[in-house]
């Protein structure tokens, strides 16, 4: 009784998509599924591309084009500004092939969806790191791409973008006066992020906060440290007009 009942039921609901009189379209073969997102994404109808190419790979997921169909997605959403999707269909690529061709095109791509979304020092919401994690990510697992050069240029200005935050926040510490916490920051800098541009700043800061809590030891030790890394760079300069007030400091 209870097979006749879902027999009825799947009947009915066949008689009821006749009857509305739309039929239910098969499967489109995959070469003209492929075609029109192909030509979606050379007229830059870059919504319909990532479309067409997301339903490539989910009608014909054991195709040998499925991983290829999920790259285009991906670059599709990237190319219409849509990175969170972007960053889904990436995701979904590395599940199902992980270790496929195109992985380190993948994580370059995921890199720049977030790279792509860094905005004002002030206001930036945590982007960089997100960036930086996947170039390195890169770099590390595929030093050989022909992304991992392109890569290493976005580490280097990420690094130094995020080391900007970090001196940002720390001059409004030094303004307010809240010493403790700009210190740390500032050591921050120095320790983590050595080779940025703004490891000579930090440093000079530095010799500022310990003068201002009277440690004078202290900001002559970080004194000496920015002349000895930093010979001729402009904060060396800045220190030495006021090397009377870092004791030994000199010139």
């Amino acid at each position: 009784m209870k097979k006749l009942f879902i027999a009825f039921g799947v009947t009915a609901v066949l008689a009821g998509c006749a009857g509305s009189g739309k039929d239910i379209e098969p499967d489109k073969p995959l070469k003209e599924i492929y075609e029109t997102a192909y030509a979606e994404f050379n007229d830059e109808d870059y919504e319909t591309a990532a479309a067409e190419f997301l339903k490539a790979e989910s009608q014909y997921p054991s195709s040998p084009w499925a991983a290829d169909a999920l790259v285009m997605a991906a670059y599709s959403q990237y190319m219409d500004d849509d990175f969170a999707g972007a960053l889904l269909t990436a995701d979904r690529f590395m599940r199902f092939h992980p270790g496929h061709k195109d992985v380190p095109y993948i994580l370059y791509l995921r890199g720049m969806c977030y790279y792509r979304q860094v905005s004002d020092v002030r206001r930036e919401p945590g982007m960089s790191a997100y960036a930086l994690q996947q170039f390195e990510q890169l770099v590390e697992r595929f030093p050989r791409s022909k992304y991992a050069k392109n890569a290493e240029n976005k580490i280097v200005i990420l690094k130094n973008y995020i080391a900007g935050k970090i001196m940002y926040s720390a001059r409004s510490d030094m303004q307010k006066e809240n010493w403790p916490s700009a210190i740390s920051k500032l050591q921050s800098v120095v320790s983590g992020a050595q080779e940025t541009v703004m490891t000579p700043e930090a440093l000079f800061r530095l010799t500022e906060c310990y003068k201002a809590i009277g440690l004078t030891e202290q900001a002559t030790g970080y004194a000496e440290m920015l002349k000895l890394n930093f010979p001729d760079n402009e904060w060396t300069k800045k220190l030495s007009k006021k090397s009377s007030e870092f004791g030994e400091v000199k010139k």
